[in-house]
């Protein structure tokens, strides 16, 4: 009996069949609380952006007076974070439909709004610094669980 066992469990064990090297497939359903989590922030991020953007253009008072720019002045970076965000706005309702262009889209667009939240920190210091870490989350998301899906 003791024989049978051991001769039993040195067939089954196989490097295949170790715990690292079991093939657990591909879950469906996993990290989809990542993709709709980035879908909801970069629509938020959107809208933020498209609401700053037209108050930058309209030379609102809500920024700080007298900053310095690197390039340009608060208009052109006002017109940038307008495009940006309506940009994000339609990669949201993309990954929402688990559209495969809109995860890309939605990986750049927050990728180019890291940077412009950056360069913009000088006007607006908190919600840059709020808007460069949500799309490190939405890009960490996008990427790591936005894969093809089925349709629901």
């Amino acid at each position: 009996m003791a024989e049978s066992y051991r001769e039993m469990t040195r067939e089954t064990r196989s490097p295949a069949s170790s715990a690292r090297a079991v093939d657990r497939g591909y879950d469906d359903e996993r990290g989809i609380g990542w993709v709709v989590f980035a879908g909801t922030m970069l629509a938020i991020a959107g809208v933020l952006n498209t609401i700053y953007g037209i108050a930058a253009i309209s030379d609102s008072s809500f920024y700080v007076g007298d900053v310095r720019f690197i390039l340009g002045d608060l208009n052109t970076y006002g017109w940038l974070v307008l495009v940006v965000g309506v940009v994000q706005l339609c990669a949201a309702v993309g990954i929402w439909a688990y559209a495969q262009w809109a995860r890309w889209v939605g990986v750049l667009s927050a990728g180019v709004n890291a940077v412009v939240q950056l360069v913009w920190i000088s006007a607006a210091p908190w919600l840059a610094v709020g808007l460069f870490a949500i799309d490190v989350l939405v890009i960490y998301g996008l990427i790591s669980y936005g894969g093809r899906r089925p349709l629901p």
